[in-house]
């Protein structure tokens, strides 16, 4: 057996063994320097996989496993549920290697970071927005991927979120009796997150509020556009016979 494949074992013995003393890396080769690394990661050995593939870049940052070592740093973070460390690395991958093998799965934890952070709908939906960027930049850039059915539902469950605070916000005002800005934000509900549960809702209080206010045209324009998206809602036969009787007033 090689001198070199039998140091290589030893230290791999060593780690597993969990010896208190650190490896000495200076004198592994670039592909097994990164062997030993991902064996940590393997292991789940996060907070040492952190600073030896951080040592690995700077010490093998021409080599042909930088790439491979920028993509596990992403993904070290992101097992530490570090998300917006991980985020920053995959970002960094995606940008400086962009011939890399590793882009797609990079790009798709790079808005799964962002998906992580995205928190409840209450809150401020900063990144829910970027996780729908980075994921629909995922499907634009890599429509074959196996992974584009995943991030089409993950989407859809983001952009509920976000109808969901705007339709709560609308209710919000509509409680406070101002009606106009409850009316704005039913609005953005029904126009923006138009294929979403909130979207029938949203618009089914802004023709309320739009009856109570006499904006009898504004009504009917969007019992219209009501009864021609959502035909099977269950507000919808309510609405088909408030149409015929506005109709008939006019």
């Amino acid at each position: 057996m090689k001198l070199k494949s039998i140091l290589v074992i030893l230290l791999l013995a060593a780690f597993i063994i969990g010896c208190s003393g650190s490896v000495d890396t200076n004198n592994l080769s670039a592909e097994e320097y990164y062997n030993y690394v991902l064996n940590l990661y393997n292991e789940e050995d996060y907070d040492i996989a952190v600073q030896e593939w951080q040592n690995f870049l700077l010490q093998y940052s021409g080599s042909a496993f930088n790439d491979d070592g920028q993509y596990y740093l992403g993904m070290t973070y992101f097992k530490k549920r570090q998300f917006l460390l991980a985020a920053y690395e995959f970002s960094k991958l995606i940008r400086n290697i962009p011939a890399s093998p590793y882009v797609p799965d990079a790009q798709f934890m790079l808005a799964e970071s962002y998906y992580e952070l995205s928190p409840p709908y209450p809150l401020d939906q900063t990144y829910t927005k970027k996780a729908i960027e980075e994921f629909q930049a995922f499907i634009d850039f890599f429509p074959a991927n196996p992974k584009v059915e995943e991030t089409e539902q993950k989407i859809k469950s983001l952009t509920e979120k976000l109808a969901q605070k705007d339709y709560h916000s609308g209710v919000i005002y509509e409680k406070m009796e101002y009606e106009k800005a409850a009316m704005k934000y039913y609005a953005v509900v029904a126009e923006t997150y138009h294929d979403t549960q909130y979207a029938p809702l949203a618009l089914y209080n802004k023709i309320q509020l739009e009856l109570k206010k006499g904006l009898t045209n504004e009504a009917l324009a969007d019992v219209s556009i009501f009864l021609s998206r959502y035909p099977n809602d269950p507000n919808a036969k309510e609405l088909q016979e408030l149409e015929a009787k506005l109709t008939i007033k006019k």
